[in-house]
């Protein structure tokens, strides 16, 4: 077990740097990780190039035969300046922790091209940043490169600093600065390697408390409210399961998956004479199911690309925490009141029976009855100050909400269920990657809260919770095992009223 200590800063040690002219070794080192006095630890090394003015870090143990795990690309620098590193290096530094991250990554291929496009000379809190993607970097290099006696308490000290409030906030930071479509491959490449971390320690029947299996961020700007969250499929906790026991190749497609979602609200303030209104719509709500690993990967160790969860409901509550001032709150969405449609079909039989027998004349009488309803059920409701959105799906066999049932037997065997072939049919309830879009044309029933004068001018702070359900009910795979699994989610926003 690593015993706490506190983590260095790696930016004001780069920064503190003597000049090469002063250096008496090769190297200059420092330690970034040590378990105990007792047991080696990584350390982060500089070295001058001898026969060029360059260096190269590197992360490596302290065995007495140093065993490197990474380096970084050579940097030139100037022998005759005071400083050993300019701007531009340490943010050439940077680019080079952020590439390395994305290369452990399912398309290391695909981030080149966008990684140029990034500019890091005039980002605020770049100190922070710069110790993030370090410290992310030294996450991965030790699940995937540290030997097995420094690697878990090596990731108990890093998974703790990743927790803090400093490294949660950097993150965002940094995520705005990336991009969404480097920000999906970075928590891609850091939730692949949670997924790996999770089966080891499962492997030896060992409890694991995650760096931060959830990550999400929200933000509050030009009338709209946005959370984005991301979380390995293997991290969520099992509401229900059918089984258990299930093969190897049908567990590692699903676990090699991860829920990326994105929740976004349109709000507009209204100020009157006497009283203030708040109005929230829904602008989008999207759940997607992404893989983890590459095709070819799925399809070897695997069951195939066709086999994983898919969302079953999502809860939403959004709660103003402040409430002296609020007057109502309001919602626009009714009690469902579906048509029933009743066919009635009578037919009469007549026949002769023998002569004992007591009526001669047989009738027969049938009623069919049918519910139209789609397969996404979304409500609205109130509880206190509180309002709370709620997606459905439901079976469209028995109209049995999904995430609380599970499928009957002769539903499995039935290949014409909904639940087959369902990133494929025309009527499936999903996208054709298997995600849900919920969005403002069909989902945009608004919520008001309306308040007292007293809070304009103020800036109010609002809570948004959401709860997530993910299932499984097989595909094309042929098995009987079912599951369902939730995660739990919680982002602060303020709004000024103004």
């Amino acid at each position: 077990m690593a015993t706490p200590c506190c983590f260095p800063d790696i930016f004001d040690w780069i920064q503190n740097l003597p000049s090469i002219t002063q250096w008496k070794t090769n190297s200059i080192s420092i330690c970034i990780c040590s378990t105990s006095s007792s047991q080696p630890s990584l350390n982060l090394f500089v070295t001058k190039n001898l026969q060029s003015p360059s260096l190269i870090f590197s992360i490596a143990t302290d065995f007495s035969v140093p065993i490197s795990l990474w380096s970084s690309k050579e940097f030139k620098i100037n022998p005759k300046s005071s400083k050993l590193l300019q701007e531009d290096t340490i943010s050439s530094l940077l680019t080079n922790f952020i590439e390395d991250v994305l290369k452990y990554g399912p398309n290391s291929a695909k981030n080149n091209s966008l990684l140029k496009f990034l500019k890091f000379d005039s980002m605020s809190n770049f100190k922070d940043i710069f110790n993030l993607a370090f410290l992310t970097l030294l996450f991965l290099i030790c699940i995937y490169e540290a030997p097995a006696d420094l690697r878990s308490g090596c990731l108990n000290t890093i998974k703790n600093e990743l927790a803090g409030c400093q490294p949660r906030a950097a993150s965002k930071l940094l995520m705005k600065q990336l991009g969404s479509n480097l920000e999906e491959q970075w928590m891609r490449s850091i939730n692949l390697a949670i997924t790996n971390w999770i089966l080891e320690l499962q492997a030896t029947h060992r409890a694991i408390t995650t760096p931060s299996p959830l990550f999400s961020y929200a933000l509050s700007t030009f009338g709209l409210w946005k959370i984005n969250l991301f979380c390995p499929v293997i991290a969520m906790d099992i509401v229900s399961s059918s089984n258990p026991s299930l093969d190897e190749r049908l567990l590692f497609s699903l676990n090699y998956h991860q829920l990326e979602g994105v929740i976004q609200f349109n709000y507009k303030v209204i100020i009157q004479e006497k009283w203030v209104n708040l109005m929230l719509n829904v602008d989008n709500i999207r759940c997607d199911i992404i893989r983890l690993v590459n095709e070819t990967l799925m399809n070897e160790r695997g069951v195939g690309v066709d086999e994983k969860h898919f969302p079953s409901r999502i809860s939403l509550q959004l709660t103003p925490t402040m409430q002296t001032n609020i007057l109502s709150v309001s919602v626009s969405k009714s009690s469902e009141n579906p048509t029933r449609e009743i066919e009635m079909e009578k037919t009469i039989e007549g026949s002769f029976d023998p002569p004992n027998s007591f009526l001669g004349l047989k009738v027969s009488a049938g009623e069919t009855t049918t519910l139209s309803m789609k397969p996404w059920k979304f409500e609205q409701s109130v509880y206190g100050y509180s309002a709370i959105l709620n997606w459905f799906l439901h079976d469209s066999m028995d109209g049995r909400e999904v995430f609380s049932s599970k499928p009957s037997k002769m539903a499995l065997l039935n290949p014409k269920a909904w639940f087959k072939d369902r990133y494929s049919s025309a009527y499936r309830p999903f996208t054709r990657q298997g995600g849900v879009i919920f969005a403002g044309d069909e989902y945009g029933e608004r919520v008001w809260w309306k308040f007292d004068k007293t809070v304009a001018g103020r800036t109010m702070e609002w809570e948004i919770r959401g709860w997530i359900w993910l299932t499984y009910w097989p595909n094309k795979h042929r098995t009987f095992y079912n599951e369902t699994r939730r995660l739990e989610f919680r982002e602060i926003i303020h709004l000024n009223i103004a």
